[in-house]
């Protein structure tokens, strides 16, 4: 049976580290994914304002602006509705500073993480009907 086509077709890679931005780049590139990449927060921002709608693989701790300062900037610049975040981070999410990016999430995943594991992830969600879009 073919497996249906992506609904969801470009991915943001959001981290400091260029070995991760490099390695997930070729891995979703070779399953018919558009990458961008965004090495901070503010990065990650440009992007978004430029028109960027798809899915966010986004690390919490990075200079500059760090994931969750982003994924609050995200939901008062009004980026949350036409995107869809996972976290891949070494940085637990726990605690009441955390509570307001928590509905904001689709997906955490722990560093050091299982590579199958994040492309199941990232093909399940890019299945789905897609999001609201902005006009």
């Amino acid at each position: 049976m073919r497996e249906p086509d992506y609904f969801i077709t470009k991915i943001m890679i959001v981290d400091d580290d260029p070995d991760i931005i490099q390695s997930l780049k070729e891995l979703f590139e070779k399953h018919g994914f558009e990458v961008t990449t965004a090495q901070n927060g503010r990065h990650c921002l440009l992007e978004l304002e430029k028109g960027f709608q798809g899915i966010i693989i986004l690390d919490l701790m990075m200079p500059v602006m760090d994931g969750v300062e982003t994924i609050r900037t995200m939901s008062t610049e009004g980026f949350v509705d036409s995107n869809t975040i996972i976290v891949l981070t070494a940085k637990r999410i726990q605690g009441a500073e955390f509570d307001e990016i928590y509905p904001y999430i689709a997906d955490y995943i722990m560093k050091p993480f299982n590579i199958s594991d994040l492309l199941h992830v990232v093909q399940t969600i890019a299945r789905r009907s897609p999001p609201k879009r902005r006009l």
